[in-house]
């Protein structure tokens, strides 16, 4: 027997029309590319989004259609979450932070139809261009008069504010579809190859909004204001834009100023209560509050994540701010919140001394979430052992398969591998004690060692190389790079440093170069780098 409820799908446009009904006048506020401060409402994000979801239709955007984006935190850029996957197309954000090559190839590999961009980036965009082979227009996200004149050499370039204009949205209504249709895409770098990507569903995308809004996960409301820090490029900046809208909350976006002082106006100037954000941005943040002897008027929490918040940083936003940071773990492919640090009753009771270790830990799942850590041999370690072992995680917001089947079954009877490792206490909150993955986390993004260690092997001086992720005061984590030179050959730190320009991203780098006369390689011939990182813990890496 069968319950005898409405069956409703699940889909990401309700939230916008949820919006739109009940909290019309709701503000949305945009620090813009232009210069200057936007500001419109959640009735105008609809009507807009409905716009531009027939001038999608006018250019022959179909359903399942890739359709991406390279800008910073804004209006427009909220417009295209729901236009884009409103009509049941899938809104691919590309982090403009990557090299031009992976720029292409990851357009390439999702075969993008329509690329939007914000004006900063048009020189990535001339140089990457000619270079896609899927792409046929490319939309600058600006009006005509903002418009510059080197934007004439990008091919069959369009203007956001022209599409708009050019469709009414008196009688559009969104589609209805599947709540399994694929619905926005995000391409994670690994340890080895090209970035995967992951395919979230309008189901997952609305269960993972509804669980990240909870009291003991974001705690969101409509008494908030929402300032993401953390982009809309990286996992839909945490899935705060969809959180708003189903609660009604008033957002703040702060475009490409994430300078310290551009954020603390904002915050004031907004009375901003709620932000989010890995910690090197609340580095620069505070590093300003302390030196100007500033204070925060409304914001009294904020989430950190991306990597694991410095307990110091915990302390001050607290004991100098009244601040509550709101310890978080998640990743690309679980949507990406999987923990929230948040206390039961008993906490409630203990010193503020006992609270921060609660604080410092990654926190417990929320729900929709299930976690279990298992030894080396796959048996799971009770919840309360003090033993770390490979974390896993299922849930129906959490990946099952990497875009176009890149990477195989990823699955372990179920449960997907996160490439942590942690240990789980006997309430339920998780710590991460380490990483399986060689990849380095620097100020929240990752940077992959293998393709750091190709190019250095290619110098002609270089006879093996491997890539670890050294300790940095600002950074968290920075790759340093361990080299074996060929017999007689020379090369110099500086000249090795060197041999990257052009080819990656500046900001990866290698901050630093170590020589030594071997790499410790194990049985099949792999390098051992975690005997690397346990040599080289104490580094310390230049910081000039």
């Amino acid at each position: 027997m069968f319950g005898l409820m409405q069956s409703q799908p699940l889909l990401i446009s309700s939230l916008l029309v949820h919006a739109e009904r009940h909290h019309p006048e709701q503000e949305i506020v945009s620090r813009r590319v232009e210069g200057d401060i936007h500001r419109c409402t959640y009735r105008d994000l609809a009507s807009r989004s409905r716009r531009m979801a027939r001038a999608l239709q006018a250019l022959n955007i179909k359903p399942s259609d890739r359709v991406a984006t390279l800008a910073w935190n804004g209006y427009r850029h909220m417009e295209l979450y729901f236009a884009v996957s409103g009509i049941g197309s899938v809104l691919h954000t590309v982090n403009p932070r990557l090299h031009p090559d992976q720029v292409v190839w990851i357009a390439d590999h999702a075969e993008d139809q329509v690329l939007f961009f914000d004006l900063t980036f048009l020189p990535l965009i001339a140089a990457v261009a000619p270079r896609t082979k899927t792409v046929k227009h490319w939309v600058a996200m600006t009006d005509r008069a903002h418009l510059p004149e080197s934007a004439a050499s990008i091919p069959n370039l369009l203007v956001y504010e022209d599409l708009i204009a050019g469709q009414p949205d008196d009688t559009f209504e969104w589609p209805t579809f599947d709540e399994q249709s694929a619905s926005s895409l995000c391409y994670t770098s690994g340890t080895t190859g090209n970035p995967k990507g992951v395919l979230y569903s309008h189901r997952s995308t609305l269960l993972h909004t509804m669980a990240a809004a909870l009291p003991d996960a974001l705690n969101c409301s409509a008494r908030d204001v929402i300032l993401p820090v953390v982009p809309m490029f990286h996992v839909n900046a945490w899935g705060l834009p969809y959180v708003a809208c189903m609660t009604g909350a008033k957002m703040v976006f702060p475009g490409g100023a994430l300078d310290g002082k551009s954020l603390y106006e904002l915050f004031e100037s907004e009375k901003v209560t709620l932000s989010a954000g890995v910690p090197t941005v609340w580095q620069a943040l505070l590093g300003h509050t302390a030196a100007n002897n500033l204070k925060f008027s409304t914001m009294r929490r904020t989430v950190i994540g991306g990597s694991a918040c410095p307990p110091a940083m915990i302390r001050t936003f607290k004991e100098q701010y009244d601040v509550d940071v709101i310890h978080a773990w998640g990743m690309t492919e679980m949507s990406p919140l999987g923990t929230a640090s948040t206390f039961k009753t008993r906490h409630l009771g203990m010193t503020q001394e006992e609270r921060y270790e609660v604080m410092n830990r990654q926190g417990r799942a929320i729900f929709g979430v299930d976690m279990k850590v298992v030894d080396e041999d796959g048996r799971e370690i009770p919840f309360g052992t003090d033993k770390s072992g490979d974390l896993l995680v299922r849930g129906p917001w959490i990946l099952r398969q990497y875009f176009k089947g890149e990477g195989g079954d990823v699955l372990r009877d179920g449960w997907f591998p996160t490439g942590d490792v942690a240990k789980i206490d006997a309430e339920g909150y998780m710590l991460i004690t380490d990483r399986t993955k060689d990849v380095i986390k620097s100020g929240g993004e990752w940077i992959g060692s293998i393709d750091l260690e190709n190019i250095a092997m290619a110098h002609p001086a270089v006879a093996m190389a491997a890539c670890i992720a050294a300790k940095h005061p600002k950074w968290d984590e920075r790759p340093l790079l361990v080299v074996v030179k060929k017999p007689g050959a020379e090369v110099t730190r500086e000249e090795l440093i060197a041999f990257y320009d052009g080819k990656i991203a500046k900001w990866w780098t290698p901050d630093d170069v170590v020589f030594v006369e071997a790499i410790p390689l194990g049985a099949t011939g792999k390098m051992q780098k975690n005997k690397l990182r346990e040599q080289f813990k104490d580094y310390q890496l230049p910081t000039a």
